[in-house]
């Protein structure tokens, strides 16, 4: 009996061996890609739903927001989150090599080094159990997902956004005048009112073709409208004293916000006169300096309009964040800030650049007016993405 067991057992061995040779039985990699590829069967018979996620993020060692696919080797927060999105499930891989699939868009382009602690993204995906945990364990430190909002099947997050509002954060030794030494400066309130003073004159609508590249006076996009922008308290982080800047405008061109600190800084310190900026505004050509991106953060985006419509209509929710806003400030406070202030420091991106403010000569207009070049649609619209940037620098 012994050996017919035995034989039966070595014949069952054989026969399996046989079978998954022959493919009828697979092995248990097999069986798990077959589980994985019947699961995702059963996702794509389910309709991807239209969302926003809230997204904050420390831009430095990164590109930019925006993915450029095949240029891996300048990473951006996008290739993050498209990464985060294919390994969580809740998109397919092949979305994340045409974005379009799933109906991507960002509120804003934000450059090289900017941060955002309030970027809005829309896309359209498959809403899973716990999203919003899978995708933040698929997402590095610098980079996470505070909130999840169902919206209307056309909601884009670009063109549906009324406002965006950024801060700037810096050192006030940055508004130290030329003639005096920057060692342990500290901003007297006279100095903050005329600072608050000269950013208060940025408020309304004025034509901004100065402070962006590739717009000439004459063109109708130069034109940008400013809500508020001014200057808070200073405070002091290990030894060094810094302030906030906010500006909210309803969109910005490449650049601007840090051309626009940049000429106030210039001001302050004594390389320009105040009637630079009534000039900037107009026909001329005017030199205007552009401050570094590192303080540069997106922080707010605003849809008062879409609030408005559709806010309260009983299946869609408004998108305001105040059930996250201690969320919003503790990543501030352990990813945005730290890496502002510890690379200020160690790097001196504000006292560097402070050093080429005497190349400027804000006096030249030796270009004379300039010219309202014919641009191509793509151009215009790369310039134009309700951020203050588009490109990497």
């Amino acid at each position: 009996m012994a050996g017919v067991v035995g034989g039966e057992e070595r014949g069952l061995e054989q026969g399996g061996k046989r079978q998954r040779e022959a493919g009828t039985e697979p092995p248990a990699a097999a069986k798990r890609l077959k589980e994985e590829e019947e699961a995702g069967e059963q996702g794509r018979k389910s309709p991807k739903r239209k969302v926003v996620l809230l997204l904050a993020y420390s831009g430095k060692g990164y590109h930019g927001m925006q993915r450029n696919v095949g240029s891996a080797q300048f990473k951006t927060i996008e290739d993050e989150l498209v990464k985060a999105l294919v390994k969580a499930g809740c998109i397919p891989e092949n979305h994340g090599d045409d974005m379009r699939k799933m109906s991507f868009q960002r509120c804003a382009r934000t450059d090289k080094g900017v941060s955002a602690a309030g970027q809005i993204v829309s896309l359209k995906l498959w809403l899973i159990d716990n999203l919003v945990e899978k995708i933040n364990e698929n997402l590095p430190p610098g980079i996470k997902i505070l909130g999840l909002k169902r919206v209307t099947g056309r909601f884009n997050s670009k063109n549906t956004c009324d406002a965006r509002t950024y801060f700037y954060m810096l050192p006030t030794f940055a508004f130290a005048h030329k003639d005096h030494g920057q060692t342990e400066f500290r901003l007297s309130g006279e100095a903050l009112g005329y600072v608050n003073k000269l950013l208060g004159c940025y408020k309304g609508t004025h034509n901004f073709h100065n402070f962006t590249s590739g717009k000439g006076p004459k063109d109708p996009s130069a034109k940008r409208y400013i809500m508020e922008m001014f200057c808070e308290d200073p405070f002091v982080r290990q030894g060094m004293e810094f302030v906030v800047l906010k500006v909210k405008g309803q969109s910005f061109m490449m650049h601007q916000i840090r051309k626009m600190i940049g000429l106030v800084i210039a001001i302050v310190r004594g390389y320009a006169p105040e009637s630079i900026m009534d000039q900037s505004w107009g026909e001329e050509k005017v030199d205007v300096p552009k401050a570094p991106g590192l303080g540069l953060v997106l922080d707010t985006v605003h849809f008062e309009k879409y609030n408005s419509r559709f806010g309260n209509d009983g299946v869609h929710e408004a998108l305001e964040w105040t059930d996250v806003e201690e969320q919003i400030m503790a990543f501030k406070e352990d990813h945005i800030y730290p890496t502002i202030i510890k690379t200020e420091i160690e790097e001196q991106s504000m006292a560097n650049w402070l050093g080429t403010l005497p190349i400027h000569d804000f006096t030249a207009t030796a270009s004379g007016v300039q010219l309202n070049e014919n641009h191509s649609k793509k151009t215009s619209d790369e310039l134009d993405d309700g951020s203050d940037a588009a490109e990497s620098d």
